[in-house]
């Protein structure tokens, strides 16, 4: 028997385009349900709703619900990691790979997620640190991309891989993704889709140098060096899920690695990532004979 949720805490992006009326659905569905009910931010259309601090989510509240799509999801996810209060997405607007409740079906969805009826898919982040700095500069569910930072030039680069020297490039950039960042910068860099159970990394370069340049997947406890080659004549920028980033000066080593951290998140139980693929990707039907 799953512990019922009791305490529900509201994650939004206050920067979001987010719909009023998606936010006022989902509170007015759980008041109905007799939860309570807390939000991350304040907002003028629901005065009444406590405001508590992302911080604070895993001491007052059993789950967190994410409204807006899979940014505002990777934004709860960074914020919550290693605290095992699980999480669910609440789709406003286009398909999503991690928030899988739909505002259309939101009453008969949520309800059984709150009876217990849902899987638990856990997800693992990375983490960047420079000149093996113990205190990372961020974490990232996606990806971490170093690339150039206010001009189109390209960067020179070398990757090690546990201390192992992999190869020296030339390219717009380099990205490292999880299983769950396979679908999002790195597919668009040409790299394989990793299934979301695998324990794995996916290498890519941006716009490689050299065509024989292929995209790499390797095992997830790696870690990752790339030193920036004293020859690159501009700034440089690494950057986690496409967050504001840290600038890197030639010479400047970043580690990449899988943070501590996971991530649990609630899905439907009949939730398929392949469909989802399907649809995102538009890729064929069955043929029918």
């Amino acid at each position: 028997m799953h512990h019922p949720f009791t305490r529900i805490g509201l994650f939004i992006r206050k920067d979001d385009p987010i719909l009023e009326n998606a936010v006022v659905q989902v509170c007015q569905f759980l008041k109905t349900q007799s939860l309570s009910v807390v939000i991350n931010e304040p907002l003028n259309f629901l005065p009444d709703l406590d405001v508590v601090s992302m911080s604070d989510f895993p001491q007052q509240c059993d789950l967190t619900i994410a409204i807006g799509g899979d940014g505002t999801l990777l934004s709860a996810s960074r914020a919550l990691a290693g605290s095992d209060l699980p999480l669910v997405g609440i789709n406003v607007g286009r398909l999503g790979f991690l928030a899988d409740v739909t505002l259309d079906n939101l009453e008969n969805q949520l309800s059984r997620i709150l009876a217990g009826e849902y899987r638990e898919d856990i997800r693992f982040l990375m983490q960047a640190s420079i000149n093996q700095s113990d205190t990372p500069i961020g974490l990232a569910m996606n990806d971490v991309v170093i690339h150039a930072y206010q001009s189109l030039h390209m960067i020179e680069f070398e990757t090690y891989i546990d201390g192992r020297f992999l190869n020296s490039q030339r390219a717009d950039g380099i990205l490292v993704a999880t299983p769950t960042g396979s679908t999002a910068y790195a597919m668009s860099a040409g790299g394989p889709i990793l299934d979301v159970d695998l324990d794995a990394l996916v290498l890519a370069s941006v716009c490689p140098h050299t065509l024989s340049n292929r995209p790499l997947v390797i095992a997830a406890d790696s870690v990752i060096d790339i030193t920036l080659s004293d020859n690159t004549e501009t700034n440089c920028m690494a950057t986690c899920d496409g967050r504001q980033g840290h600038i890197i000066q030639p010479g400047d080593t970043i580690r990449i690695q899988r943070a501590p951290n996971t991530v649990k998140l609630l899905h439907l139980e009949d939730h398929d990532h392949y469909s989802i693929l399907r649809a995102k990707l538009e890729w064929g039907r069955k043929l029918t004979c």
